[in-house]
């Protein structure tokens, strides 16, 4: 048998073996074909037209698909709103008087006090009525309510809030907005309310404040906080001195010691060359350090005739 013989014999038994190899595997259920099962033992030919596969960490993710752009816009127009404050009136006034407001500037602004803030003070600094209570000499459509910006003994910006006479509203606001201009340090000016209407704890904690209902310290006499014509600024800094018959020296709040003597050097004292002082004197208010009998020198006040 010569040598070509040969090679056709191995060639003929070699395709015999794999086309076995393949039926027997068939036989035994192999998912795999013959085909699949010659082509797995062939070597691949690259196809340079084919980009390899991205591996997986590198795959982008589907881009979401976009809405039409001819489907209208149906979302409801946001009602207006106010900037959130932590103020207790400004809160319960919200945006209710809005349409009767006043703005000076931006953050200073007066106008009538809502229902929410009326009950809020009816019972505190405004006296609730009826047979056990007093009848008020003021209604609240005379006052109203103010809304500032001041800045703290930290030489921070921040809100303040007074229940002031709708006749010196314009007033307030107008000397609350100059001090602010030139960084006139006011410590805070809360409404008395958060001190439960009490004037003494008030100035202990050195607030400013304008409206409460009550009389004058040791008469029976309405102040004009009560009528919302009066403010007291930085009280601590500014006490107000009276004596008694036998000569002694009353200083209220007591904690307020230390600032009595007028002569003396401190921060946040009011006199004739402060500015608090002049601005309030020029729009026509009386300055309680000029009094004779006692002196008050936090307070500021006009009279009904002089605010009408």
């Amino acid at each position: 048998m010569n040598k070509n013989k040969l090679l056709s014999m191995a060639a003929i038994l070699a395709c015999i073996t794999v086309i076995a190899g393949g039926l027997l595997r068939v036989a035994n259920q192999d998912s795999m074909s013959l085909t699949e099962y010659m082509q797995s033992n062939s070597s691949p030919t690259p196809d340079s037209s084919t980009p390899d596969p991205l591996p997986a960490e590198t795959e982008s993710p589907a881009s979401p698909v976009p809405s039409s752009a001819s489907e209208p816009d149906v979302s409801p127009a946001p009602a207006p709103s106010e900037p959130l404050s932590l103020l207790t009136g400004a809160s319960l006034n919200g945006i209710s008087q809005l349409e009767q407001r006043t703005e000076l500037e931006e953050g200073f602004y007066y106008e009538p006090i809502s229902d929410k803030l009326r009950r809020y003070m009816t019972g505190i600094s405004y006296p609730a009525g009826g047979k056990e209570d007093v009848t008020p000499e003021i209604t609240f459509e005379e006052l109203c309510y103010l809304h500032i910006l001041h800045y703290d003994f930290h030489g921070n910006p921040t809100e303040g809030e007074l229940i002031c006479n709708a006749a010196i509203a314009q007033d307030l606001a107008e000397i609350f907005y100059e001090l602010y201009c030139n960084e006139y340090r006011l410590e805070k000016v809360l409404l008395i309310d958060e001190y439960d209407g009490d004037d003494t704890a008030s100035m202990e904690d050195n607030n400013t404040s304008c409206f409460n209902y009550r009389t004058v310290a040791d008469s029976s006499s309405l102040s004009l906080h009560a009528y919302g014509l009066a403010v007291d600024i930085n009280p601590l800094y500014n006490p107000y001195i009276s004596y008694t018959e036998a000569g002694t020296e009353v200083i209220a709040p007591v904690s307020a010691q230390p600032y009595a003597d007028r002569s003396a050097g401190f921060p946040y004292k009011i006199d004739t060359d402060d500015l608090c002082c002049k601005l309030f004197l020029q729009h026509g208010f009386i300055w309680g350090g000029n009094w004779n009998n006692v002196k008050d020198y936090q307070h500021f006040q006009k009279s009904p005739a002089e605010a009408h």
